[in-house]
């Protein structure tokens, strides 16, 4: 996964902040332009950051996915790591962890919300 930083990050804060959206609107979030925007989502679609979604199959809706909101927790790791796909994928944390990797499982849905007490 090769992310051009800053660019596909604010794409996907953008995503994260406001749901669903298109180019033209990611455009004023971003501050990029529509052009670079159309250019990187499908590459963040084929990543499996963000999803293109309906109703139309040409509608150019995206909404971004548990790894794009994955790859937001650890974007600060991103130029320290060889391989930020595992990185996101990677060992899902206990239930009992907490910090950056039981917040990354969480927004996966890969576990149940290390702050609440169901006890």
């Amino acid at each position: 996964m090769r992310l051009r930083q800053p660019t596909d990050f604010l794409i996907l804060e953008a995503l994260e902040e406001t749901g669903r959206n298109v180019a033209t609107n990611l455009q004023s979030h971003t501050e990029k332009s529509r052009k670079n925007i159309n250019t990187r989502l499908p590459v963040l679609e084929d990543y499996g950051l963000v999803r293109k979604i309906g109703p139309a199959k040409r509608s150019g809706l995206y909404e971004i996915t548990s790894d794009g909101k994955a790859a937001l927790v650890y974007q600060d790791q991103y130029g320290e790591v060889d391989d930020f796909d595992a990185l996101l994928d990677g060992p899902t944390p206990e239930p009992d962890q907490s910090g950056a990797a039981a917040e990354t499982a969480f927004v996966r849905g890969d576990g149940d919300d290390p702050e609440s007490d169901d006890e």
